[in-house]
């Protein structure tokens, strides 16, 4: 009587069996099927990344990832709307999507190390979010203020330290945290205690983080979009109020008569998904395409 094979080897033969059916099924014929589904009429232009062409035929953009329209300082480039910031790589790569993974919680800036080279530290979510604010500011000719920023652009933040435990007692050192020596504090005193500029290696974790929200509007004139990247670093689309912020800026360096470019922009404006979703928005590419041919 010939002898049957071990319960355990086909066990294991028929996990390989299994093993090589699923492979060929799940990691070759679906993703094939997908593949030539997606390259149906109607599919294709949408599958293969919806690019935009010029006259030409030449790729000029997607209408699902943003781009930058910067020079190559990456300074904006004046006669073009300007998408809104990306933490993507170097800035809307679809290798590397992605946010900058911080919170309302980053507030207190890394200074750079002055004994190693090429150190340029790291800019908390507030200082990155006022830095642009001010930046853009200066941009579109209005005012750049926004809460809980300085007037120079980084995060208003003090670390106040008291003389009892628990922040209790009287207030003994007052550390501008993100204004690094020897710029002056943007406040002189605060509880009768001269503010300092921050140093680095002056340890500032004892103290307790006061954000002070300083005298700007509410409502900011530049929009919490035009400062602030998408989840995704790739979102291809800006808030009407920045299109219309960047207008008076675009026309002037087009040429244009600012109401042409105003109309340009509200024509290029999308409604809510079905009707309620989301919030109206502005493809930048198409508008900067729009704006190329009434500028011809």
């Amino acid at each position: 009587m010939a002898s049957r094979t071990p319960s355990w080897i086909r066990q294991h033969l028929a996990a390989l069996r299994a093993l090589l059916v699923f492979t060929v099924l799940l990691g070759l014929g679906y993703p094939l099927l997908i593949l030539g589904i997606a390259q149906l009429p109607g599919l294709k232009d949408k599958a293969n990344g919806s690019f935009v062409h010029d006259a030409k035929g030449n790729v000029v953009g997607s209408r699902l990832i943003g781009q930058s329209f910067t020079d190559d300082q990456g300074n904006p480039i004046a006669k073009y709307f300007q998408s809104r910031p990306s933490a993507a790589g170097s800035g809307y790569d679809p290798t590397a999507t992605s946010a900058s993974n911080l919170g309302p919680e980053s507030t207190v800036d890394t200074l750079a190390d002055p004994s190693v080279k090429d150190d340029t530290g790291k800019q908390s979510l507030l200082t990155a979010v006022c830095a642009r604010s001010v930046a853009i500011g200066t941009l579109e000719g209005v005012d750049g203020a926004r809460p809980y920023c300085t007037a120079g652009g980084v995060g208003a933040v003090l670390a106040v330290f008291y003389d009892q435990p628990g922040y209790q007692g009287n207030v003994t050192r007052v550390v501008s945290v993100n204004e690094e020596c020897p710029a002056a504090p943007f406040l002189t005193n605060f509880d009768g205690v001269k503010v300092e500029c921050h140093t680095f290696g002056d340890d500032v974790s004892a103290g307790k983080l006061v954000a002070v929200r300083g005298n700007a509007p509410a409502t900011p004139a530049v929009p919490a979009d035009a400062v602030t990247a998408s989840a995704s670093g790739l979102d291809p689309d800006i808030s009407p109020a920045y299109a219309r912020l960047q207008a008076n800026r675009v026309a002037k360096a087009c040429g244009l008569d600012p109401a042409v470019v105003r109309r340009l922009v509200d024509d290029h404006v999308h409604g809510r998904a079905v009707g309620f979703l989301g919030e109206p928005t502005v493809n930048v590419l198409d508008l900067n395409r729009a704006l190329e041919q009434a500028a011809k």
